[in-house]
């Protein structure tokens, strides 16, 4: 097999969406703590043409915004006057170095534009040098032939950029997304997953991994477009001022403290900080419970059940303890929810009354454990194996392979039948009659034997029959079979009455149908007839044949027909 299957593809997936995490947190607090440390020696950025060239600090009663705004409005006006060649010189005879521009003020070098162990000199050459080597670029890129070249370099951007998205379809559409069963494929087994072998992947898992991997690719492909639209902007002086601007606001978005919670305020860079923190606990707590599972309740030779409720309590609890870790590490004071959480008291005492009530019950189902995961049950009407047990639902998956969400409380408010509570064996009752004046000691030994020859009967207990009652046109009997797989029931009565039909036709044993019979005795009836009714019954007689033969001649048989049921 050239390609990882899902399987295999789980764990790198883990990886990669773990390296994504870390690096979305790494971004994230790379852009609050920036900002922090700029704040210490507040700066701006001389710009020309979306590139930013320098930063200049504040200066007497001049701000730095202030500085680099009229710097930037300075170089815009000389670019836009397009008059090569822009010379970029250099005045020292004043206190301090100016960079002069087409023989204009540009900007002063102060001593809070210095960094340590440089002079105002050298930092001054400096500015001079950047300066010219950006005023001749910006020339030459308002040229036609490099307006050409940018032209072309971004259709083959564009043109490389769509290939490598479309060849990401096409690896999704032929290794990594669930197939698809065709027209005429066999339908699935009825047999519940929970006895599938413990190597298959779980239907739920496989889903899980295939809509990660699709999410994933989401992701990646937004990731390549944007980056190349980045790059291609970046080409044209228009539009890299327009991303540039783009940027900035959306720093200026992020770090701002704009939501109140408590005493403090917060950004939208911190809410995104929070949710990362939150999905890497949850994706660690999953880890750890599966590894749990997987690794050390599996050694304990503990039931399934027992393993899949001790997992699912080690998994809430580390959210729930993980979850005020990192709302303190985050830096919000619990304290400050005092009033909220009371309100949330009230909410779930009033309005959350029916969520209260299913997440008690479903902490009653994983202490109590009435059912398990894995049980066959039956509840209002219902028949199937559970699958999951929740804090507030329970899923059953029925006999149909329909997954089915009931609220816990149903388990505990109504009557629950259990058929693999301890023990799964269980036994079966098959009605069976036969007609009277049957060899009764032969139809309990086809039945007998027909019951043992099924492959999912047990033989221990072995089968047994009753003789039930004499029914009105059979003979009732009542066969008792014991079985391991409750969730075969319907099926095996099924094969025994198909087995049973065809034995008492080879044995000549006889099904009855209902039916009921009139006998009547000839010594009831009167013995002497008198001559008057005989002679009334004869003139009857030919009374009615005359009139049949009459109508018969002058209507057809449809009319006649009609006029005797009249």
């Amino acid at each position: 097999m050239l390609f990882p299957t899902n399987r295999h593809l789980w764990p790198i997936f883990n990886s990669v969406i773990a390296w994504l995490l870390v690096l979305l947190m790494t971004l994230a607090v790379t852009g609050l703590i920036m900002p922090i440390l700029a704040q210490e020696k507040p700066t701006a950025p001389i710009i020309l043409e979306g590139r930013t060239l320098f930063y200049v600090s504040e200066s007497g009663q001049y701000t730095a915004e202030r500085r680099a705004n009229d710097a930037n409005n300075q170089l815009q006006k000389i670019l836009a006057q397009n008059q090569p060649p822009i010379t970029v010189n250099l005045d020292t005879t004043k206190d301090v170095p100016v960079i002069q521009i087409q023989g204009a003020y540009l900007i002063s070098v102060t001593s809070n534009d210095v960094p340590t162990g440089r002079t105002l000199q050298e930092q001054a050459i400096l500015w001079k040098n950047i300066l010219e080597i950006s005023i001749r670029k910006a020339e030459y890129e308002r040229t036609p032939q490099y307006l050409i070249k940018s032209t072309i370099i971004a259709i083959v951007v564009l043109f490389i950029t769509f290939i490598i998205s479309w060849k990401l379809g096409v690896f999704w559409q032929r290794f990594l997304k669930p197939s698809e069963k065709k027209d005429g494929a066999t339908s699935p087994s009825l047999t519940p997953p929970s006895t599938q072998p413990l190597t298959a992947i779980p239907q739920t898992t496989s889903s899980k991994i295939n809509l990660g991997f699709l999410i994933l690719l989401i992701v990646i492909r937004g990731i390549i477009w944007i980056c190349s639209l980045f790059y291609i902007s970046h080409l044209f002086p228009q539009t890299r001022e327009w991303s540039q601007d783009v940027i900035e606001i959306l720093k200026v978005s992020l770090i701002t403290d704009i939501f109140p919670l408590g005493n403090d305020r917060y950004s939208v860079l911190d809410f995104f900080i929070l949710a990362g923190l939150l999905v890497g606990l949850v994706l660690l707590t999953q880890t750890v419970s599966r590894i749990l599972k997987s690794k050390l309740l599996s050694a304990t030779g503990l039931n399934r059940g027992v393993q899949d409720t001790t997992a699912l309590i080690v998994n809430y609890t580390l959210i729930f303890l993980g979850t005020i870790v990192v709302l303190q590490v985050w830096g919000l004071d619990l304290s400050s929810l005092t009033v909220f959480a009371s309100v949330l008291g009230v909410g779930i005492g009033l309005g959350l009354q029916g969520i209260a009530k299913e997440f008690v019950s479903g902490l009653v189902l994983i202490f109590e454990r009435p059912i398990q995961i894995g049980d066959f049950v039956e509840v209002s009407g219902l028949m199937g194996t559970v699958e999951r047990i929740g804090v507030r639902s329970t899923e059953i998956r029925t006999l149909d392979q329909v997954s089915v969400i009931l609220p816990n409380s149903r388990f505990l408010e109504s009557e629950v039948i259990n058929w693999s509570h301890y023990s799964p064996i269980s036994r079966l009752k098959i009605p069976v009659g036969v007609a009277y004046g049957s060899d009764l000691e032969n139809v309990k030994q086809v039945l007998i034997e027909t019951a043992k020859s099924h492959r999912e009967v047990l033989s221990m207990p072995s089968p047994q029959v009753f003789f039930i009652e004499f029914g009105d046109s059979s003979l009732n009997f009542s066969l008792l079979v014991w079985i391991s797989k409750p969730y075969k029931q319907f099926q095996i009565k099924s094969d025994l009455y198909f087995q049973l039909d065809t034995k008492f036709r080879e044995e000549g044993i006889e099904i009855p149908f209902p039916q009921q019979d009139l006998h009547i005795r000839a010594s009831e009836l009167p013995q002497n007839i008198s001559p008057d009714l005989i002679e009334s019954l004869a003139k009857l007689s030919d009374s009615l044949a005359t009139w049949l033969d009459k109508n018969s001649q002058n209507s057809n048989p449809q009319d006649q027909v009609k006029k005797i049921d009249d």
